[in-house]
């Protein structure tokens, strides 16, 4: 059983033309560049049959889902939920940020760097905690769609809402990662895709893109940091194809591969990397080199840290021939990772520490305004980002890697400013908005 939740934030409204704080207030509605984001999004999501649509019924938002359902050969019902509602940030609503900075300069710097903790008051002078209410609100959606759909196979469900809401929903469908609702971007429009997994009488999550951008002509999100890294996965090889678990075996690229790492070059093209990196397996060096043709003088790092996991005896198998030998290490594997010493290869705490240790010291070396290519592999990739969205590397399995897949890490000299994913596995220049690449035997 799947649930596919794609996530659209609304289109561009009135108050984000103006740059003001919107909030839960209905007065911000869809401009006409808001309408042709609509538009847009539902040319790209008309190949996907939905069973349901969900919408926030505030205007901005429902003006979108209606737009987006036009697109559809058979429009269907929406369901306006209130728990798609977004933030009420009370006497905030229609304000600039420069005025809420002077109006009320003790709690803003908490809004920007806690936003959980941050504390408003009501017209009834009743005090709040609007980040956490809004957790609960994306708790009980959450709670109401697994009710419904848990038992029910291969759903698609789409969900229209705002900024803050979307966040919540998907931090929590991430276990809600402590102070993570800064570490995260969703623009106007954009996409996010998450499967949610039944797993005998629970559920597990895996977040297969974040913020996609390119339906709206906008390959890449705007650059929101002081430094940029892209992290890449390495293109197809044939042990992906064929489900073998491969690790630090130095199987080349096949022709999908270099034709993956090729489509990645010309979606990059117009970014003028300055600095490269790569672990130093061949299959990753060759991708880097792949996007870099038209910059071969700049030199790609190899960084022996940043190798695949060791499978150990396990490399070069497929997953049922694993199954006869170790099956209850293969079964702990998918379930509990943390636990899991590969038969003479390593544990998925030896890859996050090793690897965390190298991305931490590229971003340290990154200077101002710096775009830096990263290529690695499906578990060190995973490891990292779990790591920027404070999340535990047990929990490899939230984070889906494509082959070809990328990611845009933005960096900030403030030391007080967590890392944020601006966006995560962007697949479509490999066909479309699903990610259909190889899933690999990781």
């Amino acid at each position: 059983m799947t649930i596919k939740l794609v996530l659209v934030r609304h289109g561009l409204s009135s108050f984000n033309a103006k740059g003001l704080i919107q909030g839960r207030t209905d007065d911000s509605f869809l401009i006409d560049e808001g309408y042709e984001q609509a538009l847009k999004a539902g040319k790209a999501l008309s190949k996907i049959k939905f069973d349901r649509i969900y919408s926030s019924p505030l205007v901005r938002a429902a003006e979108t889902a209606k737009t987006i359902n036009k697109s559809f050969k058979n429009e269907q019902e929406i369901i306006f939920d209130n728990n798609l509602l977004e933030v009420d940030l009370s006497e905030w609503s229609g304000l600039k940020i420069e005025e809420i900075k002077k109006k009320f300069p003790e709690i803003y710097p908490i809004w920007r760097n806690d936003p959980e903790n941050l504390i408003l008051k009501r017209s009834d002078n009743q005090t709040y905690k609007p980040i956490q209410e809004l957790f609960d609100q994306a708790n009980d959606f959450i709670k109401d769609i697994l009710k419904i759909y848990l038992d029910k196979d291969d759903v698609k469900i789409l969900v229209v809402g705002h900024n803050a809401i979307l966040r919540c929903l998907i931090l929590m469908l991430l276990d809600k990662p402590k102070q993570g609702f800064r570490k995260i971007r969703l623009e106007n429009a954009s996409f996010s895709i998450l499967n949610i997994l039944r797993k005998d009488s629970s559920f597990k999550t895996q977040v297969e893109c974040l913020n996609q951008t390119a339906h709206l002509n906008k390959k890449i999100p705007n650059q929101i940091g002081d430094s940029r890294i892209f992290l890449i996965r390495h293109g197809e090889t044939n042990w992906n194809k064929e489900g073998r678990f491969q690790g630090q075996i130095d199987i080349p690229l096949n022709e999908n591969g270099k034709d993956q790492a090729n489509k990645t070059f010309e979606y990059l093209r117009n970014i003028s990397f300055n600095k490269a990196y790569s672990s130093s397996m061949h299959r990753p060096y060759e991708t880097a080199q792949i996007i870099l043709q038209n910059n071969k003088d700049l030199k790609i790092e190899k960084i022996d840290s940043l190798v695949e996991i060791s499978h150990g005896l396990w490399e070069g198998k497929l997953e049922s021939e694993i199954r006869e030998k170790w099956p209850i290490l293969l079964r702990n594997w998918h379930d509990k990772p943390e636990e899991v010493i590969m038969p003479e290869g390593e544990s998925i705490k030896d890859v996050s520490e090793r690897s965390v240790e190298a991305f931490d010291k590229i971003c340290l070396s990154q200077k101002y305004n710096d775009l830096s290519l990263l290529v690695a592999h499906d578990a060190v990739n995973k490891t990292l980002i779990c790591n920027v969205l404070g999340i535990n590397y047990s929990n490899i399995w939230m984070i889906k890697q494509g082959n070809g897949g990328i990611t845009v890490i933005d960096l900030f000299k403030d030391p007080s400013k967590s890392p944020v994913i601006s966006a995560l596995n962007i697949t479509t220049h490999l066909g479309g908005i699903i990610d259909s690449t190889a899933s690999g035997a990781l």
